[in-house]
């Protein structure tokens, strides 16, 4: 039987060897954390949405306040980024805690693309989403190829689509919108297969640490979660009916 020693041990872990068939078990399990985790947390951003479209006091107060929507967007960036930083430090409650905090902020922000889209195109481009996001993370898990090569490339890219946004943000050109709406799907696409090929290695942290396993879990499924997030929303540039 072949053996297997995971290169991605927590550093206070003693090196354990297991078996090539085994190894396969332990990242079909952990991916199994991940999707649920990231499941759950898209439902509450969903259910959120929803509930702030459907409000028109709710929507007043975050579209209608320039100061506090900008509060929540900063609000969602430091989360995300103590989460990043922070998640093996804290314990799972508190990881936990933060992911779905996070996620009930962005269905919060997320709520306003219901002033802007029909229903409908939401909703379509939310399945159009959830299928494209399948493929790429099947993709990413089974295929022999490295896609680590990616990285590099990927960071430049979205580094430029986020700078490009931002300028077009005072520039309101219509062609250069087009343009990164189009480049984030690909971007984005990209990041799914990439990121899915990345928390395969991330699934032995936690080897023999429940604790820590279940936060190396909350961590990928974070980092889908934003994948699959920004996907729907460059697609939804694209596809989206406007009222």
């Amino acid at each position: 039987m072949e053996n297997f020693t995971p290169e991605e041990q927590a550093p206070t872990q003693p090196e354990i060897t297991i078996s090539a068939e085994e190894a396969a078990q332990v990242q079909a399990s952990f991916m199994r954390q991940v999707y649920g985790w990231m499941a759950g947390a898209l439902a509450l951003t969903g259910g959120v949405a929803m509930l702030v479209g459907s409000s028109p006091e709710i929507i007043e107060l975050v579209a209608g306040n320039r100061l506090a929507f900008w509060a929540l967007l900063l609000l969602e960036m430091f989360v995300v980024g103590y989460i990043s930083a922070r998640a093996f430090d804290m314990s799972v409650s508190a990881v936990t805690g933060a992911f779905f905090a996070y996620s009930a902020l962005n269905g919060i922000t997320l709520g306003i693309i219901f002033l802007v889209f029909t229903a409908d195109s939401i909703a379509s481009t939310f399945f159009v989403t959830g299928g494209t996001f399948a493929v790429m993370s099947l993709y990413g898990y089974f295929t022999r190829t490295d896609l680590s090569r990616w990285g590099n490339i990927l960071f430049m890219g979205l580094v430029g689509l986020i700078i490009a946004s931002v300028v077009n943000l005072f520039w309101l050109n219509s062609l250069l919108y087009t343009i990164t709406s189009f480049i984030g799907v690909i971007m984005f696409v990209a990041l799914t297969a990439y990121d899915t090929q990345k928390l395969k290695a991330l699934a032995f942290v936690g080897l023999g640490d429940e604790e820590t396993d279940r936060k190396a879990a909350v961590l990928g499924a974070l980092t889908l979660y934003l994948d699959f997030i920004n996907l729907f929303l460059f697609l939804l540039r694209i596809f989206g009916r406007r009222k």
